[in-house]
């Protein structure tokens, strides 16, 4: 059997992360929900990349939180709550239009 790998370039595992001791309720549940040909070792890597990628954006907006109150300590200066949602309404309501009109 031959298969075509269509990656830049090949990706060399050598890390390993620890064995992870679940009871079998857990174990079952994930294998309940692999899709076909999926091994439960890609469905924990593609958990923990998923979770990584959530924690990052997460860890994003914290820094954007503490800059904006930083500033807002400097300053200030601060804006309604009733103002900023409008002002992302009508942001939204102007890229549905252009969607529509792009069409």
């Amino acid at each position: 059997m031959h298969r075509i790998c269509y990656t830049r370039e090949a990706i060399m595992k050598t890390a390993v992360i620890p064995p992870l001791r679940v009871t079998a309720e857990l174990r079952q549940a994930a294998e309940g929900v692999l899709k076909e040909g999926e091994s439960l070792s890609g469905f924990l890597e593609a958990s923990i990349q998923r979770e990584i990628r959530w924690r990052r954006l997460q860890n994003a907006f914290l820094a954007r939180a503490q800059g904006a109150l930083e500033q807002f300590e400097r300053t200030g200066v601060d804006y309604a709550a009733e103002d900023v949602i409008k002002e992302l309404e009508d942001m939204l309501a102007g890229a549905k239009a252009a969607d529509k009109s792009g069409r």
